[in-house]
């Protein structure tokens, strides 16, 4: 499916505010201790902040690890994100398939917070850069 201009830009701002809200979420479960939830929603406030810059520069994925691989190969290796945002969204990613799928393995605040304002910054960043990319 073949976007036109202006729904691309509708859909990429609708993407971006998606990973606002979703990251705005975290505080209020994190108060009640569902860290599980928690790393669930970090990740997936970084992913749709990477989606709406994928789509942006006309980059399309289909599944989250093809949108880690696309964005390490098109922002990170190029150096236009830097490489610890790189690693950052690829150990969300991780931390969130640990939190979803690994029932023997438990999640808490101490594997949570060290996430919080980095990903924030993320955020920030890629939003930079899909203002930036007129």
């Amino acid at each position: 499916m073949t976007l036109k201009a202006e729904d691309r830009e509708t859909l990429v701002t609708l993407r971006l505010q998606r990973a606002k809200e979703t990251f705005a979420e975290v505080p209020g479960i994190m108060a009640l201790g569902y860290w599980r939830t928690a790393a669930n929603r970090l990740y997936y406030a970084c992913y749709h902040a990477v989606s709406a810059l994928m789509l942006k520069n006309g980059f399309t994925t289909h599944t989250h690890s093809g949108i880690i691989s696309q964005f390490g190969l098109h922002f990170v290796q190029k150096g236009i994100i830097s490489m610890e945002y790189g690693k950052l969204y690829s150990n969300m990613f991780a931390k969130r398939q640990t939190g979803d799928y690994d029932v023997w393995k438990d999640i808490g605040k101490e594997d949570v917070a060290p996430f919080i304002e980095p990903a924030q910054k993320f955020i920030d960043e890629i939003e930079r850069l899909i203002n930036h990319k007129n």
